[in-house]
């Protein structure tokens, strides 16, 4: 496990009633209720918020990863993430899918981008070996 020997961000969280509750941050940025996964309630579930944070850190790395190459990443470049909660045995999971539009790049390029950048983003470091994660370039 690697320690951080340097924090550059805490984010904080208040968070009431579980999956049928209330988030708040520290800063009043992110206010959310919560409600559970097809539960037809007004409110996100906890799945899309991290889909949320996964894609915006992912677009990140990618950014970080063409910056290397002395390129700009595509003004419309994209993350869709699916982030899946399901059970085996009756313990409940998750699986991911990171789907990464990247137009008008050469396929060679944009899956060298995606491949560096799943190496490099955080999100990525905290599941690669804890969750099956599929990345795809369409």
């Amino acid at each position: 496990m690697t320690k951080i020997e340097k924090v550059l961000y805490t984010g904080r969280t208040h968070t009431t009633g579980g999956r049928d509750g209330f988030a708040r941050s520290d800063d009043a940025q992110l206010s959310v209720k919560l409600s559970p996964p097809g539960a037809g309630q007004p409110g996100t579930n906890p799945e899309q918020l991290f889909a949320a944070g996964w894609s915006a850190c992912f677009i990140g790395a990618m950014t970080k990863a063409a910056g290397k190459r002395q390129i700009r990443l595509p003004s419309d470049t994209a993350v869709d993430a699916e982030v899946d909660l399901g059970s085996t045995d009756g313990a409940y999971f998750l699986q991911a899918r990171l789907n990464v539009s990247l137009p008008g790049l050469a396929p060679d390029l944009a899956r060298a981008l995606v491949d560096e950048a799943h190496q490099t983003c955080p999100y990525s470091k905290a599941t690669r070996g804890n969750i099956h994660v599929e990345l795809n370039v369409v």
